[in-house]
């Protein structure tokens, strides 16, 4: 089963590459519906080794500080080999080297380079833990324009020791660069994939990827059947399994490796889309309500899409909790939607879901109904709930209703500063409801008053949650 909007993104991913992989792909290749268990394919040695737990520092970035350390050390151990080969007494040549300094004779300048690289590299990720390539491309430069200089200026024709000097200086050069490549090729993509497996954030819950990879019981069992049993599987949560489901009324089906795969690709187009449409400068402030913002935009078809900004009395992990795994509990709080079910699971962060929403606009809009592709991931400092249009076998169009059409859009729950009980909640609303006749006037006034309403319901509802467990 391949539907239009699938191929679409396939034969774009197609000019680029027969067997392209996007790098938003977290969950490529394996799902339990073809693997033998999900923690071959979780748990990994990149996991495992860009993994940050209770606060201590990934083994690969360990590693990293370490070669650092290492390239000051034996940087200094080279100098002094070679002031010790110039046959003068130690002190002697010490003095020399650093109180009497001369860039043309002495070559103690390097090792200051390297010193001062050793201290802005732990600095920033040691001590600071900052994840971007800016701070070691700027010691890699530094380090190579002295060198160059100091090659240049340097009075090789009256060296004592030329072919131990020319070495130091070709180690210095060549560490330098082994740094800035493994931060950025093995570091911060370990760290990365591991961020977008594991919630950060220690609570006394435990999120469930987290059984995974510590080895501890799950509610998951390791039999492939029984994950897709018609029955359907326990709701996974960030917390804690619930086994309140609903009774299942849309079945899932058995997929082929191709049609699982075909949903991935799907998945990670919508999440680089609708995070570029996120990051994108083209937003203008359409009207706020209670410090509540809505910013409108525009696609190429020049179709009108939303973004809502608020802020919410509840951490990111509970806010997620709410609407990614209890999202069949949103028919309690949300009076715009009448019915929800999941219908297929791919993979733990991936999931086809089924929506059926209430009269709007007074009567004017009748009900939709949307099937949604939707993918749970981590980017930059925020948790993404992403989705977009597809379809599934279980629910076919029917005649009796209008089947809506979501584009890529969905929530960016951002951790709030200085308050780990709030944060910042945006919504992305991109749809089409088939409405050709209707005034666009009358649209953007109807869906920005339907979003201000969403907020203030999901406000109520999670306060209503916090008073009932008082």
């Amino acid at each position: 089963m391949t539907t239009p909007e699938q191929e679409n993104v396939l034969n774009y991913n197609q000019s680029e590459s027969n067997n392209a992989q996007s790098p938003l792909d977290v969950s490529y290749s394996y799902s339990v519906n073809t693997a033998h268990s999900v923690r071959d394919y979780i748990i990994s040695e990149d996991l495992l080794a860009g993994q940050r737990t209770n606060g201590r520092m990934s083994n690969i970035r360990r590693f990293f500080c370490l070669f650092v350390t290492f390239d000051f050390l034996f940087t200094s151990l080279m100098w002094i080999i070679c002031v010790m080969l110039d046959g003068q007494y130690i002190i002697k040549a010490l003095t020399e080297q650093v109180i009497h300094y001369n860039i043309q004779t002495s070559l103690f300048d390097i090792v200051l380079v390297a010193f001062c690289r050793f201290c802005m590299l732990t600095i920033f990720y040691a001590a600071l833990y900052k994840s971007h390539w800016i701070i070691i491309s700027i010691t890699t430069a530094g380090t190579c324009g002295f060198l160059i200089a100091k090659v240049l200026y340097f009075d090789w024709p009256h060296s004592s020791q030329p072919v131990f000097e020319v070495l130091l200086v070709l180690v210095s050069f060549i560490l330098a660069w082994g740094e800035a490549w493994f931060l950025d090729f093995r570091v911060i993509p370990q760290e990365n994939y591991a961020n977008r497996y594991v919630i950060a954030g220690e609570t006394e819950r435990t999120p469930l990827i987290r059984s995974y990879v510590q080895g501890l019981p799950s509610v998951y069992t390791e039999s492939v059947g029984n994950f897709y049993s018609p029955q359907g599987s326990p709701e996974g949560s960030l917390y804690r399994v619930e086994q309140t489901n609903p009774p299942r009324l849309y079945n899932p089906v058995r997929l082929s490796r191709k049609e699982e795969h075909d949903y991935k690709k799907l998945a990670s187009a919508t999440v680089e889309e609708a995070w570029n449409l996120f990051k994108n400068s083209l937003w203008t402030l359409h009207t706020e309500k209670n410090n509540d913002k809505i910013f409108v935009s525009a696609d190429r078809n020049n179709k009108k899409i939303f973004k809502l900004q608020a802020v919410i009395d509840a951490s990111p992990q509970y806010l997620v909790e709410e609407l990614y795994y209890k999202e069949c509990d949103m028919t309690k709080w949300n009076t715009s939607v009448k019915e929800t079910y999941k219908i297929q699971t791919i993979d733990e962060y991936t999931d086809i879901t089924y929506t059926i929403s209430k009269d709007s606009a007074k009567g004017l809009v009748s009900s939709r109904d949307f099937v949604n592709l939707r993918r749970f991931t981590r980017m930059d400092n925020a948790f993404v709930i992403f989705s977009c249009k597809t379809e599934h076998p279980s629910v076919p169009k029917v005649d009796k209703i209008t089947r809506g059409e979501n584009g890529a859009g969905g929530f960016i729950i951002e951790e709030f500063k200085n308050d780990p009980n709030k944060c910042t909640f945006y919504w992305i609303l991109n749809v089409d409801l088939k409405l050709e006749w209707v005034p666009n006037r009358l649209l953007v006034k109807e869906f920005s008053s339907m979003m201000f309403t969403f907020v203030e319901e999901l406000r109520q509802y999670l306060r209503t949650k916090k008073s009932s467990r008082k």
